[in-house]
């Protein structure tokens, strides 16, 4: 027997009558407290270079991203993502855990200029090595245990400059764990972990490679990132990355794979983030420049779904835009 009376009796429409009804019985919440706003840091000084792909974010020199961070926070915003382009590229990707690398200094900068604001940062070779892949590579295979020293070292150097949180996202086997042990060994170990759980081998990913100039210079990323048709696949990397220290776990991208979201909201009890990704991002902002859609309002209808689907936390290029909608609001 169904709970509930038929019609006439049972009208739904009674509670979505007003706005103030509406918004009173509304199940999800979109919050610019929910979100992280990426970013990307450049050398040199002055340089606030456009990314074309994606139109309102640009590669920054740390003045320009002092500027940044204040304008940021000033929003609400509560946390930014760092990615880096280092001054240059070699092999084994040493730019990334340089003392005074672009991200080490990036995390100092925004530690002086936005001091509440949560720092997290990409830990990934990727940006850093010559041949743009997530790790060591050897006879043009990428090695697996070789690259878990290199990631674990790059996490401790962050931490060290100031990170609140480091975000492995190279998919590695193995590398949450490998960097757990550094980062307690090196005294960090209040400093949490947000895994690349479930990071996809995918084609929305285009326009960041753009910005992080971090295209593969052979090849592609399908043998470490995960196959697109797989979601028990992904439950299994989620789990994996629990029980080795993982304090949230990320689904990457959200759109294309909001079961998968869903999933593991259902089965595991961690904060979960989404990443809103590049290509998501540039077609919104690409239809709306057209005329062809709402950009405003397609962008808030795409965030809450990505929240209902179950994410705690979301990484979004459009963190600064939803902010003034909002406010707006």
């Amino acid at each position: 027997m169904s709970l509930y009376p038929a019609f006439p009796t049972s009208r739904p429409r009674r509670l979505r009558r007003t706005e103030a009804l509406r918004q009173l019985v509304r199940e999800t919440t979109l919050s610019v407290a929910d979100l992280i706003l990426p970013l990307f840091v450049a050398p040199g000084r002055g340089v606030r270079e456009p990314i074309a792909s994606m139109p309102g974010h640009y590669q920054l020199s740390l003045d320009e991203l002092a500027r940044e961070v204040r304008e940021v926070r000033a929003l609400g915003v509560p946390a930014v993502l760092l990615f880096g382009l280092p001054p240059h590229k070699d092999p084994v990707g040493s730019g990334a855990y340089a003392r005074d690398g672009i991200i080490q200094e990036a995390i100092r900068t925004v530690r002086e200029h936005a001091p509440d604001l949560v720092v997290m940062t990409d830990v990934c070779l990727c940006e850093y090595t010559s041949h743009g892949h997530c790790g060591v590579v050897e006879n043009g295979r990428v090695l697996n245990d070789p690259t878990l020293e290199l990631l674990a070292q790059t996490a401790v150097s962050h931490a060290e400059a100031g990170a609140d949180l480091v975000a492995p996202s190279d998919m590695m086997d193995g590398r949450v764990g490998a960097i757990r042990r550094a980062l307690d060994a090196a005294g960090y170990a209040e400093v949490p972990i947000m895994a690349y759980s479930a990071k996809f081998a995918s084609a929305f990913y285009g326009p960041f490679r753009e910005a992080a100039e971090s295209a593969p210079q052979f090849g592609d990323r399908r043998g470490y990132q995960m196959d697109p048709a797989n979601g028990r696949e992904a439950l299994r990397e989620v789990e994996l990355d629990i029980a080795e220290g993982a304090d949230i776990v990320m689904v990457k991208p959200a759109l294309a794979y909001l079961d998968l979201i869903w999933r593991v909201r259902e089965r595991f009890h961690l904060p979960v983030a989404a990443y809103n990704v590049s290509g998501e991002y540039a077609m919104v902002k690409a239809a709306g420049q057209l005329g062809w859609i709402d950009e405003r309002a397609i962008a808030l209808e795409l965030l809450t779904s990505i929240r209902r689907a179950g994410a705690d936390l979301i990484i979004t290029y459009f963190a600064k835009d939803v902010a003034r909608w909002l406010e707006e609001r």
